[in-house]
């Protein structure tokens, strides 16, 4: 397996922490939650568990930078002070965000020409995730599990310090699932964090820690 260092904290003292404080969220008249705090240090990863309208994809979507919380804010610490959050982390949503006109490899190209070239090149990547004999076909061909696949991909063409994943496993079959832990541990090995919303159990190793999120409530998240 090929170990990714992980970009330089700018000469910063203390190790990367993301700090998550006091957010609340909600969407139209209801509150999904309030007042929510947490920190991760560099290593670890945090599992969003809850039942649906819980409120997960709305939390990672905030620290994604992708939905503004009604209060409260989150911010990595011990990093560059010149890179916005949203300059150093992977955002891995429920769309796998692929153009179908595109082949698998001209899919991972552009990722990589949108992130930066500073993880492993797109033949090596595919490699990585069982895609490695399929970077000619147009990506509108593949499969559900091999769509997710090339989805993860991008998360090593790009280093990025924090990895936020909402139900990363959806579609993958158990071989592929294995793997995907196995790039998930190594990420963390390498001081990576990792947030992610599950409903399946995710084998990251064992500097994992859990956020359960409130009752369930009509709607989605």
């Amino acid at each position: 397996m090929n170990q990714l260092e992980m970009p330089s904290a700018g000469g910063a003292n203390t190790a990367p922490i993301l700090h998550a404080q006091g957010l609340s969220c909600q969407r139209g008249q209801r509150k999904l939650f309030s007042r929510l705090s947490f920190e991760m240090q560099a290593g670890h990863a945090l599992i969003v568990v809850g039942p649906n309208g819980a409120g997960k994809s709305s939390l990672l979507r905030i620290v994604a930078g992708l939905l503004t919380p009604t209060e409260g804010n989150v911010a990595l610490r011990g990093t560059d002070p010149d890179l916005s959050l949203k300059e150093q982390l992977h955002y891995l949503g429920h769309d796998d965000a692929l153009k179908g006109a595109l082949s698998v490899r001209e899919n991972l190209s552009f990722w990589r020409d949108v992130l930066g070239a500073t993880g492993l090149s797109p033949a090596d990547a595919l490699e990585e995730v069982g895609l490695g004999g399929l970077d000619r076909l147009p990506a509108s061909v593949l499969s559900a599990g091999q769509k997710r696949r090339l989805a993860i991909a991008r998360l090593l063409v790009s280093k990025r310090l924090l990895w936020v994943l909402d139900e990363p496993t959806t579609a993958l079959d158990v071989t592929a699932q294995a793997r995907f832990a196995e790039l998930a541990r190594d990420h963390l090995s390498c001081g990576g964090l990792i947030l992610a919303a599950t409903h399946t159990p995710l084998d990251f190793g064992p500097n994992v820690s859990e956020l359960r999120l409130g009752k369930a409530a009509t709607g989605g998240a």
